[in-house]
């Protein structure tokens, strides 16, 4: 019976993943996110956990040399402080209270 808590000792087939084609693949989920400005970042946390910020950490952790401007630049696909203003819309509290409970859920995993 399978628990949903991963088992760290087994191999994951993520890694047999070709780099290529996992690097077309987030350039791709990017390039989506960058599109679908729509989807804001608190949502995305509130249901996935993770958001555009989130991307531009994870690639800092995977070797990205570039500061955290730089690399939400990157991902966002402009300056930080132009997204936030011609894209982001304030956050609901109802939109915060989801966030925060996904938050949890991240703490819980192996991210």
């Amino acid at each position: 019976m399978q628990t949903g808590i991963a088992d760290t000792n087994s191999p994951d087939p993520l890694e047999e993943l070709d780099d290529a084609i996992a690097a077309a693949a987030f350039r791709r989920l990017v390039r989506h996110l960058r599109h679908r400005h729509d989807a804001q970042n608190i949502d995305l946390m509130g249901l996935s956990g993770f958001c555009r910020n989130c991307l531009s950490d994870w690639i800092r952790d995977a070797g990205y040399e570039g500061d955290k401007a730089a690399s939400r630049e990157l991902i966002h696909g402009m300056p930080m402080e132009e997204w936030k203003a011609a894209k982001q819309t304030p956050a609901t509290a109802e939109q915060i209270e989801a966030m925060e409970a996904s938050v949890v859920k991240n703490k819980a995993g192996l991210l």
